[in-house]
């Protein structure tokens, strides 16, 4: 079992930027591929950016590429996302996932295994 913590949420203006901290436990996450999702109130959770450690590979959706980055730290157990040039269109609340997924999977929901309880996050405009 991997238990997930996500903070670093908050109000932010836009432009601004927050980093996302996903801290681990029980389990180290150096065996995972650790992801970012996001939902908004009324949609359904999409995909926000995925990290494979062994391969050294990072994943990104098209709308945060360029503003958004994932990295991790293994000896802290920890995964973040430092997100840049915040849009009020990334108003969401957050997930951290951890999952063993094939690759070409990283950016499929249900092939995540451990999930964290999300932090909010709002851009005002």
């Amino acid at each position: 079992q991997v238990q997930l913590v996500e903070s670093g949420g908050g109000l932010v203006q836009a432009g601004g930027s927050l980093r996302l901290s996903c801290a681990a436990s029980g389990r180290t996450i150096s065996n995972y591929v650790m992801g970012w999702f996001r939902q908004a109130p009324g949609k359904e959770r999409e995909f926000v950016a995925a990290h494979r450690w062994y391969a050294g590979r990072t994943y990104y959706t098209d709308s945060v590429k360029g503003r958004f980055t994932i990295s991790r730290d293994n000896a802290k157990n920890t995964v973040y996302l430092q997100m840049n040039s915040l849009k009020p269109e990334d108003t969401s609340v957050y997930y951290c996932a951890a999952g063993t997924l094939g690759s070409g999977r990283e950016t499929t929901d249900y092939e995540y295994d451990y999930w964290g309880q999300g932090t909010q996050v709002t851009v005002s405009s």
